[in-house]
């Protein structure tokens, strides 16, 4: 593997923890395996990697997108990897009042929902 692909992994699992990268990459099929390599390479090598920020505010700024975009999906992960990022759960209410003001209410709505449910979660555990 290049070494691109052993930093992003690195940050990955800093990021979203060892149990669920370890979840993804036993899911991991020949079908998949191109896009993992991808997106572990281009965006946690790449971009979650980069030290111009921190990755507190990156996980505001894909939290933010995550819902101005509707992938409303990927945000219970990123919600729970709040919890390694250093985002708090008033850095998450920021973010989605940006949301609400710049990409609309709705979409912003639905992601404190799920943020709120992800929260809850996370609490219980």
């Amino acid at each position: 593997m290049s070494d691109r692909y052993t930093t992003g992994m690195k940050t990955r699992r800093a990021v979203l923890g060892d149990a669920h990268v370890d979840r993804a990459e036993a899911a991991k099929t020949s079908l998949d395996e191109p896009f993992q390599t991808l997106i572990t390479e281009a965006a946690w090598g790449t971009v979650w990697s980069s030290d111009a920020i921190s990755l507190r505010e990156r996980s505001m700024l894909t939290l933010a997108l995550l819902a101005a975009t509707g992938n409303f999906d990927e945000i219970p992960m990123h919600i729970r990897a709040t919890a390694n990022t250093g985002a708090t759960e008033q850095d998450v209410i920021e973010a989605f009042q940006h949301v609400a003001i710049y990409a609309g209410v709705p979409k912003a709505n639905h992601a404190l929902k799920l943020a709120k449910q992800t929260f809850a979660e996370m609490s219980d555990t």
